[in-house]
């Protein structure tokens, strides 16, 4: 008996230490469990015929719960067959109004609302795929938009008629159809949409008109900000859209949960993990056509919603209002989202009783991502050994100075110890494809490595910089190369640099983000050389970039400098800049800041400064 007790003493040591020493070893079993399930149930679905994807997921939906509410939006509550209904609506029409079928493509410029739900599905109803449009670009950009998926119809919003005025006479010469989501329309070479929605048949569409359509097949594109300075379509087939919507299920969202998605419908994040993750679960999203810091918890206390969906600077917003009786009366139990700062989590998580925060890793034109599931503050994720195994990435040494990865004698990447900030590398697999751009063969190939650890591997550059800790925890830390990250946006800096260049004054431009305390991401600034005999004009500089840049591309500050720095290789040196930022004691003036109220740039004085420092003005 002495021996079973002693034996039962020893063991109960060992487990003791071996969790001490591995504390989230349960967390990791736990997801590892819940990635496999759902490897196997993808596996499962994959086999289904005809073609499960997230459309068929949808109908599911329809039949299992036909009055469940879906959307509810302002004061509009949408069941799951009354949208089937709308979607049905949407295929009938543009059948007979357009030229689509299958295997064609369509754009939305299109913001948060249920048309663009219904739109989105009656489109795919007919073996269509749809370019997201950021609703924020214009003039050039977006007529890239349509040059790289050879968009045959755009459909968008009333409210953004204007953005289609200006680039409509390119859009007829490429023979684009445009339709606008109204009931009248006067302008010539655009067409009504609602009215003829509203007269459609809602019947079923026959699966004939998709009969082609594989997992492979474009299903989205969605657009990214690159290093180019236009943006760029990321190319997500069925497949990994699909995949996408597990999301919701890795990270906690129950079948009878209420979400709240605030984040544009064109962004991965509020489209694949927000709107199909939705779908996959069955559940019902409010959906707001933009965040609404004043009636964020009025929303959720109204809908009972149960899971709220955000970036970082969402949830900074809430903490920066007054404290109120009312924080914590809402029944929000979990958050999911990125971009979250340590000391917001913690205040956030404090004042309103939230009590679980899931962070993600992933991008758009991405291969794979991380979860952080066992919730430690300040990271985005972790990797256990299985995890790397499934999806094998690394972290290897960049050089800021030439913009690439450090190769050794051999003409290998190094990876960074543990600790050590290193660029995130994703191997290229077939469980782990890269797709590209669309219509952009070069940008496709520069995002890829070759020959990283061994002849003939290919790895994806994601350009972000991350560190692990000895837990296996990750955290961001950067992203490398021209574009910086803003009001939840990527600001490709060559792109402002371009608008910026138009000025007539201006003789050279190095546009480049740099941190503000208390403000996520970086805050943009210009630094111009201007033309010799002429002056900085704060007010055409106003109208200019307001004309032709999205709020969050728009540099809050420029700066007046007699030259620019170049290397070696006539490169812009950005990194002394970037930490001089905006001290008017240490910078040399001039220095101007962007002020809507006055319409125009103004000098930025040591009160302004100050003010800025303090939190007092915001951007």
């Amino acid at each position: 008996m002495e021996l079973l007790y002693a034996a039962f003493a020893t063991l109960s040591v060992m487990f003791m230490l071996f969790f001490v020493n591995f504390p989230y070893f349960l967390h990791d079993c736990a997801f590892l469990i819940k990635v496999l399930r759902i490897k196997s149930k993808r596996q499962r679905l994959r086999k289904r015929v005809p073609l499960y994807t997230v459309l068929e997921c949808f109908l599911e939906d329809v039949s299992r719960h036909p009055h469940k509410p879906f959307i509810i939006f302002e004061d509009d509550v949408y069941t799951y067959l009354p949208v089937d209904c709308w979607s049905n609506k949407v295929a009938h029409t543009l059948l007979k109004h357009t030229h689509l079928r299958e295997g064609d493509t369509a754009a939305l410029l299109v913001g948060n609302e249920p048309n663009f739900i219904f739109l989105w599905l009656g489109l795919m109803k007919i073996g269509c795929s749809v370019s997201l449009f950021n609703t924020n670009i214009r003039s050039k950009s977006l007529m890239r938009c349509f040059m790289c998926c050879k968009t045959k119809v755009l459909i968008a919003g009333a409210e953004f008629s204007d953005a289609v005025c200006e680039v409509l006479p390119e859009l007829r010469e490429r023979g684009v159809s445009v339709f606008l989501l109204c009931d009248n329309c006067d302008m010539d070479g655009i067409q009504s949409l609602k009215d003829k929605m509203d007269d459609s048949d809602d019947g079923p569409v026959s699966l004939m008109l998709r009969a082609n359509i594989t997992m492979k097949t474009p299903a989205v594109y969605i657009y990214t900000s690159g290093t180019t300075g236009l943006p760029k379509a990321g190319i997500v087939s069925h497949d990994r859209m699909f995949g996408g919507t597990f999301y919701q299920s890795l990270l906690g969202v129950k079948h009878d949960d209420v979400i709240y998605i605030a984040l544009p419908l064109y962004h991965a994040a509020g489209f694949i993990v927000g709107l199909n993750g939705v779908i996959e679960r069955g559940i019902t999203v409010v959906l707001r056509r933009k965040f609404s810091v004043s009636q964020f918890w009025n929303d959720c206390r109204k809908h009972n919603v149960t899971v709220i969906m955000y970036i970082g600077e969402i949830l900074r917003y809430l903490c920066n209002t007054p404290k109120r009786e009312t924080d914590r009366q809402h029944m929000v139990r979990r958050a999911i989202g990125n971009g979250l700062r340590a000391d917001v989590w913690q205040e956030f998580q404090s004042r309103f009783g939230v009590k679980h925060i899931r962070e993600f890793y992933a991008a758009s034109d991405g291969n794979m991502g991380f979860m952080n599931y066992p919730e430690k503050v300040g990271a985005v994720g972790k990797q256990n050994f299985l995890y790397k195994k499934m999806f094998p990435h690394a972290l290897i040494r960049y050089d800021t100075e030439t913009q690439g990865p450090v190769r050794d004698s051999r003409g290998r990447c190094v990876p960074v110890p543990t600790g050590e900030t290193g660029l995130l590398v994703c191997k290229i697999t077939e469980r782990t494809p890269f797709q590209g751009y669309a219509g952009n063969p070069e940008q496709t190939e520069k995002k890829k490595l070759r020959n990283v650890f061994e002849d003939g591997d290919v790895y994806l550059n994601t350009g972000d910089l991350l560190r692990t800790d000895h837990q296996g925890f990750i955290y961001f830390q950067d992203r490398v190369g021209d574009t910086f990250r803003w009001k939840g946006e990527n600001v490709a800096t060559t792109e402002v640099s371009d608008v910026i260049s138009l000025l007539d004054f201006v003789e050279e431009v190095c546009v480049y983000g740099f941190q503000i305390k208390g403000h996520e991401g970086r805050v943009g600034m210009a630094a111009l050389r201007v033309k010799e005999k002429r002056e900085f004009d704060c007010n055409k500089a106003f109208d200019h970039v307001t004309n032709f840049l999205p709020v969050y591309a728009r540099p809050r500050f420029i700066r007046i400098l007699r030259s620019l720095d170049l290397t070696g290789t006539f490169k812009q040196v950005k990194t002394s800049l970037m930490k001089e930022g905006f001290d008017p004691e240490k910078v040399t003036p001039p220095i101007y800041f962007l002020q809507e109220s006055s319409k125009s740039y103004i000098p930025l004085t040591h009160t302004h400064y100050k003010s800025i420092i303090s939190g007092e003005v915001r951007f």
